[in-house]
């Protein structure tokens, strides 16, 4: 099935999700890593976040990542940056679940989603934006075949310290034609 894998389920975010959403945003370990803006937020201030940016533009897709033995929702993905014309979008992944940390589930989720990026939308290229002290996810994208494309040079303030942000992308024919790893497993579910 398009939308899943051996241990997680993809299903479409709704306005409904705004709380469990509310829960991982106001979690500062979790968003060190993923926002450019690290603050808290009142409920109503998720809640107008997830109607306008997440479920609101017409150029993103945004799914809850589900534990389907559980049924546990732990994190959130989405290609934002749609450009049919080019074929072009951009990649994000937030696990909002600190026990899903460091268990391949940030893996097996981008699989999905580059797989249906490639191999349903017929994209060309995915990209997407890393801080430049978050060397899991750096290791985890070089691992699916994404490049270093970039860098913005400390454009990030963070503890006291300046850090880069580096741009990073995918090809198509890099990932269908296996540079992203042992994609087989992932691409057979698609």
């Amino acid at each position: 099935m398009l939308f899943e894998s051996d241990r997680i389920v993809f299903r479409k975010a709704t306005a409904d999700d705004a709380e469990l959403y509310h829960a991982w945003r106001n979690d500062l370990e979790v968003m060190r890593s993923t926002s450019p803006w690290l603050d808290l937020y009142e409920l109503e201030e998720t809640r107008q976040f997830v109607h306008q940016v997440i479920l609101g533009s017409p150029s993103s897709k945004s799914y809850i990542l589900v534990d389907k033995t559980s049924e546990t929702p732990f994190g959130i993905t989405s290609l934002i940056h749609i450009d049919s014309k080019n074929r072009n979008a951009e990649c994000i992944i937030d696990i909002g679940n600190k026990a899903y940390w460091g268990k391949g589930y940030g893996t097996e989720a981008l699989k999905l989603l580059l797989n249906y990026a490639f191999l349903e939308l017929n994209l060309h290229r995915v990209s997407l934006r890393v801080f430049s002290f978050n060397d899991r996810a750096i290791k985890l994208y070089e691992k699916l075949g994404f490049r270093r494309e970039g860098i913005s040079r400390q454009s990030l303030f963070r503890e006291g310290a300046w850090h880069d942000i580096i741009h990073m992308g995918i090809l198509q024919h890099e990932y269908v034609n296996g540079r992203s790893g042992d994609i087989g497993a992932a691409v057979t579910k698609a």
